[in-house]
């Protein structure tokens, strides 16, 4: 049929728009793959009986084309300044300048939960905690952080995916539409999820009315910061977090001191006012590139979006319900604990989690300078090493892998002396606080904290499969993993203590980390398919 025949001529076009000259019918099967065309759709749109069929029969008509028509959209432009290949000798050297550029850039990102630290240290009070709140507050307030974390965070992560892309592509208006879009979802998504939870808590009269209302504001504050700040990370102005972040505490530590406004309101205050700073440089900063923009602006095609992202999506949300399930198991246990509502926050358990979870933030600049030194090292690579010898080409990066896994440790192994100074000289945290550490706390810290540096190679390992599209071993893996976490948690904290809670998030985290480094070694075998499917 005609309309087969233009569907295919056009889906040909694409495929020499993103691989040029294709090395393989695989090549082409990947490419139509990253299309988002499905083995049930070819049929009826293409007129072939499977999307391999398919693949052939485009990857035999390319080969009777001339080889100068077959250049991919980077092999069209102009060549750049320096762009060629670089000497092996010169490899050191860029793997020492992006460490520099890129693991203090990681560090840096911290800098708004620095803030939050040094606020809670000197005034007992942050932009949403306040250490004078009682057990009933704490745990309205604790429960609006984690709800609006986790039920925000799957639409953070599709943003930062296709918002991203858009943006690397000079597609600043999809970029914004994709953004704008992802934030209103996320805020109808946090109202839905706490009308059902109004629904159940009338049905069962878990909580008083008011305890629920507050934890659904913090939940949706906290929630919208999370995604008018996730942005920034995209458009490489991250800068615009910490500022955002640091007038809103500044205002709320304001209030606080100088007004006799209720805590729960001066959050509430800061809160906002940091969201509507982050809306402002957001539409200051979209409206300055669309204005510059050369190519031709268009909208997104929604049903893409979502086929694209969908597992992106509950990756994002899983990851936060993955660190906070133990609490939740922890303050929903009968050993020490009220039991007058069914979760009830526990003082002596979270301090010795969040002591622990410095140790995952302190990890943050790995992550960032690995990433980028992967993606940049498979450009120099692929360039530099023949088709033939792809075996080298995957073994190479193959090393460089595991060099970033050495320095996780090096890394693990400092952060873990600054934690244990922090825990057992005098001018930690007994100096910060004016007490002594539990050692229920202590305990729960070293847990905690081996279980977090688990967790962070599992999250590395899932980053490396990201970078190629390749999001469905890292979903699996956690979700198998935070099923052990839930199932060991629960008969810990209820058969031994209520503080064994951890012992599941760490065998969770070490079965994340075992099963997505399992993936990985497959996925460096084949990184010459992964790389050419995914660009």
């Amino acid at each position: 049929m005609k309309v087969h025949q233009e569907n295919t001529a056009h889906i040909s076009q694409k495929v020499i728009q993103k691989v040029g000259n294709p090395v393989s019918e695989m090549v082409v099967l990947a490419t139509l793959e990253s299309f988002g065309i499905r083995n049930k759709d070819v049929d009826t749109d293409y007129g072939f009986d499977s999307i391999f069929d398919m693949a052939m029969y485009i990857f035999k008509d390319l080969k009777q084309k001339p080889i100068a028509e077959l250049r991919n959209l980077n092999e069209l432009k102009p060549p750049k300044k320096g762009d060629k290949s670089i000497p092996i000798s010169d490899y050191l050297w860029i793997k020492a300048k992006l460490l520099v550029q890129y693991y203090p850039l990681g560090i840096f990102h911290l800098f708004p939960i620095v803030i939050q630290i040094v606020c809670i240290i000197l005034f007992g009070y942050s932009l949403w905690t306040f250490l004078g709140f009682n057990v009933v507050q704490s745990t309205a307030v604790v429960f609006g952080v984690i709800f609006g974390l986790i039920i925000s965070g799957g639409y953070v992560q599709v943003l930062g995916r296709q918002a991203s892309f858009y943006w690397h592509h000079q597609e600043y208006q999809k970029s914004k539409i994709v953004v704008y879009k992802l934030i209103k979802s996320g805020v109808k998504g946090n109202v839905v999820v706490f009308a059902v939870l109004a629904i159940v808590n009338f049905l069962f009269n878990l909580y008083p009315f008011s305890f629920f209302l507050i934890t659904f504001i913090y939940a949706f504050l906290i929630g919208l910061l999370l995604l008018v700040s996730a942005p920034f990370h995209t458009i490489k102005h991250r800068w615009a977090i910490s500022v955002a972040i640091s007038v809103g505490t500044l205002l709320a530590l304001s209030l606080k001191l100088c007004t006799t406004l209720h805590i729960f309101f001066t959050h509430w205050i800061g809160l906002c006012v940091a969201i509507l700073i982050s809306l402002i440089f957001l539409k200051l900063i979209f409206k300055s590139k669309i204005k510059t923009a050369k190519t031709v602006q268009s909208n997104p095609k929604k049903i893409m979006v979502i086929y694209r992202n969908y597992k992106y999506f509950f990756y994002g949300a899983l990851i936060y319900v993955f660190v906070f399930l133990d609490r939740l198991l922890a303050w929903s246990a009968p050993f020490g604990i009220s039991h007058k509502f069914i979760f009830l926050y526990e003082k002596d358990y979270e301090i010795g989690m969040d002591l622990a979870i410095l140790i995952f933030f302190m990890l943050a600049g790995v992550l960032e300078y690995a990433i980028a030194a992967f993606s940049k090292f498979l450009d120099i690579k692929q360039k530099n090493i023949k088709f033939l010898d792809a075996r080298e080409f995957n073994k190479s990066l193959y090393k460089m892998y595991w060099g970033h896994i050495f320095l996780l440790f090096l890394t693990a192994i400092g952060t873990t002396t600054f934690v244990y100074l922090i825990v057992t000289q005098p001018w930690g945290y007994q100096a910060s606080f004016g007490e002594t550490l539990n050692p229920l706390s202590i305990k729960v810290c070293v847990l905690g904290g081996i279980g977090y540096f688990f967790l962070t190679w599992g999250m590395l390992n899932a980053l490396y499969l990201f970078t190629l599209n390749q999001p469905s071993a890292p979903l699996r893996a956690l979700v198998i993993a935070t099923s052990i976490n839930l199932g060991i948690g629960f008969i810990c904290s209820r058969f031994l203590s209520y503080e064994y809670s951890v012992i599941g998030m760490l065998v969770g985290a070490f079965v994340f980390m075992v099963l997505t480094i399992k993936t990985i070694h497959v996925f460096f075998k084949k990184l010459d398919y992964y790389y050419y499917a995914a660009y």
